[in-house]
């Protein structure tokens, strides 16, 4: 069971000019794809290859003789998850179920997106920004490199890449900048409300 590279879920200028298409193109058919093609080349003809994905992620975390299968693992993943979490003319703010489940776990949606920049600030190095439902609660976390949440039992809502890869095009060293924008112009709240309903 390969993992396929999923199309972008939107043309390649679909997020300019917030994310320009040289950004999309490199992330997306350089970075993730080598991901992928990594992570396939390391499980073909072991036991890993017939689960999916998300198994295997769990199955080996923390298991240093595996740790190059995880970081591609975790990696194919993680694009895949943050594709999604972005769409044109995102940004704004939730709605119903979403939006009182926000009120209710951070006090209101200004504190959730103060903890959410946060944790993409203070992510030293590369990793990533998430919203998480962690026994039920919603929560604000942040993972360094490859790492996500399920590693930990939770289930991730929404992600923020912040590998320079991420931005550096498109904002340098800024990198308050680009989560601003990633909060104000590009969340896809749909594709997190769908995450919460099924959780």
């Amino acid at each position: 069971m390969s993992y396929k590279l999923p199309a972008l879920p939107y043309d390649y200028t679909a997020l300019a000019p917030y994310i320009s298409k040289e950004t999309l193109e490199f992330h997306h058919d350089k970075h993730h794809a080598t991901y992928v093609n990594k992570y396939n080349e390391a499980i073909a003809e072991t036991d890993m290859a017939t689960k999916p994905i998300e198994e295997v992620i769990k199955a080996i975390a923390g298991d240093a003789a595996k740790a190059g299968i995880f970081n591609n693992a975790a990696q194919a993943w993680n694009h895949s998850f943050y594709w999604d979490s972005m769409k044109p003319n995102g940004g704004g703010t939730p709605t119903g179920a979403l939006a009182k489940k926000i009120d209710a776990d951070f006090g209101s949606f200004d504190k959730f997106v103060e903890a959410f920049k946060q944790a993409g600030a203070t992510q030293f190095g590369s990793g990533w920004a998430w919203l998480v439902l962690d026994k039920g609660t919603l929560k604000v976390t942040k993972t360094g490199n490859a790492d996500n949440p399920l590693t930990a039992g939770q289930v991730p809502l929404l992600t923020m890449d912040v590998w320079e890869h991420a931005y550096y095009l498109d904002y340098q060293n800024k990198r308050p900048d680009y989560i601003e924008t990633f909060i104000t112009k590009l969340v896809n709240w749909d594709f997190v409300a769908e995450n919460l309903a099924a959780a």
